[in-house]
């Protein structure tokens, strides 16, 4: 959509679901009790209220303190997701030396494997992310790769793919009657910025950007015939990245699904079952019960007390075979195991419905060696969740990267030729020194690779110059005269 219109309602109706489900997802994400009252306390639907974290009554206003338990279990999810995706960094490559020598810089410098590992996390928990290319002259001399948030954006999208958006922020000196929003629309080969004034539920007016001192400064750098920035590049500097597709609540979308879709009762019955398994602990502490006698009595008005650390007790007056007059321990029982495999099956339930393996969050792990196929059974789910993310996110990377070239060589470094680069993901699987051994062992006893390819096997970053070095010297130790079979270099 455009910029809004003066007087729009806020937010927009057709984007008014999509940030109701983010708001809740966001809430589970961030692990925040707090928020997680709001969400749920203030929800219209009753069914919704009575859950854990939406409950009001008077009973949790009376209690000494909060003992509702939350398990940061949507948290866990997320991370995982993002670790199966970028905690090995892409290989990222284009044709050009000069180009690609940059591009390592700008990927090293602008910390772009910390980002993306950030956006895939977010992205994980909210449907989707935001890439945007943008600079700061006075800030570095580099083009900036930044993540933006999908509840502060307003796509458009032409058979599927991203045409523009607009970025929106709430800037300081918002109150509850009136809103101050920054809006910035990505168009190919142009940024519009807008500021509007209005309140929570009405964009209100479009003012000059010099109203507000965090976008002043802005005014001072657009195009002098209006209010925006021709950039000099080719499409969009900003991509989407879905987390998985399609959106079941919105099929006609192409807007992400959370990896939480569906699972918000899972979340809210874990979070049941650890507060009644830490309440069973409570309830079980030891409590000794003592006649009125055993009691010390604090004066008028500040009635009675019994001092349990006390070790020596003047003699009392109470007949030894008198029933009662002793002290008496109070010990219950912790239902240990029916809340683990309660909390274990909730917990397996909800990672396996998300897209992943159980072994990947504790479970399963009996402590007993298992053989590498058992290894690939166990952890088969989420390689092909990660293969499916991996398809989203390898062109939108790529784009970025592109654009983050061309934003370079217009405004940063000269004489570089901006390309494509070519986005590879590993296998995201790594095999441990004794796997690979013996992988190496069978195939040497087949006959069925040479000194170069087990080289190349167990250091794949080595050249072919390091590699042949290493070949000679194996060669050396083992008294082998004639020439390797394998001099050339398969791998």
């Amino acid at each position: 959509m455009a910029l809004p219109e003066n007087g729009a309602a806020w937010p927009p109706p057709q984007w008014a679901p999509y940030y109701r489900a983010m708001r809740v997802d966001d809430a589970w994400y961030s692990g925040d009790r707090r928020r997680l009252e709001r969400v749920y306390g203030h929800h219209p639907e009753v069914r919704e209220r009575r859950r854990l974290w939406g409950r009001k009554s008077a009973e949790l206003r009376m209690r000494k303190k909060e003992t509702r338990l939350h398990v940061p279990l949507p948290g866990d999810i997320a991370r995982t997701s993002a670790d199966l995706l970028f905690a090995d960094m892409p290989t990222i490559t284009v044709t050009d030396t000069t180009t690609q020598d940059r591009l390592n810089v700008l990927l090293d410098e602008g910390n772009v494997h910390e980002t993306l590992l950030g956006a895939a996390e977010q992205a994980a928990a909210l449907s989707g992310v935001f890439l945007r290319v943008t600079w700061d002259r006075e800030l570095v001399t580099r083009p900036l790769l930044t993540v933006m948030q999908p509840d502060a954006a307003l796509p458009e999208f032409r058979f599927g793919m991203l045409r523009a958006v607009a970025f929106w922020r709430e800037l300081e000196g918002s109150t509850d009657a009136q809103v101050w929003r920054h809006f910035e629309r990505h168009e190919p080969g142009r940024i519009e910025h807008a500021l509007y004034h209005g309140t929570p539920d009405n964009v209100g007016r479009r003012v000059p950007l010099t109203e507000h001192p965090d976008t002043a400064d802005i005014a001072a750098t657009l195009d002098p015939s209006g209010d925006a920035i021709t950039t000099g590049v080719k499409g969009l500097t900003a991509a989407y990245i879905p987390n998985m597709l399609p959106n079941r609540l919105h099929r006609t979308a192409p807007v992400g699904r959370s990896d939480y879709a569906g699972l918000h009762d899972l979340f809210d019955s874990l979070d049941e079952a650890w507060t009644s398994w830490m309440r069973d602990i409570r309830l079980a502490r030891a409590r000794l019960i003592v006649p009125d006698a055993y009691l010390r009595d604090e004066g008028p008005g500040n009635g009675s007390s019994f001092d349990d650390d006390r070790e020596v007790w003047s003699k009392l007056k109470i007949p030894p075979t008198e029933q009662g007059a002793g002290i008496t321990l109070a010990q219950f029982g912790i239902r240990v195991d029916e809340h683990q495999r309660t909390t274990d099956a909730l917990v397996r339930q909800a990672v396996q419905s998300a897209g992943y393996d159980a072994q990947a969050f504790g479970l399963d792990g009996d402590g007993q060696p298992v053989t590498a196929t058992e290894v690939d059974a166990r952890t088969a789910r989420g390689m092909r969740t990660r293969k499916k993310k991996t398809g989203y996110a390898k062109h939108p990377v790529a784009d970025m990267l592109h654009v983050m070239l061309q934003v370079d060589a217009l405004l940063f470094t000269s004489g570089i030729k901006p390309e494509r680069p070519a986005v590879e993901f590993g296998s995201g699987v790594a095999e441990s020194a004794q796997q690979k051994a013996t992988t190496l062992d069978l195939l040497a006893r087949a006959g069925a690779v040479s000194t170069a390819t087990k080289v190349k096997y167990v250091h794949p970053e080595w050249k072919d110059e390091d590699v042949e070095a290493e070949v000679a010297a194996i060669l050396a130790e083992t008294g082998a005269a004639a020439p390797d079979p394998g001099g050339t270099f398969p791998m």
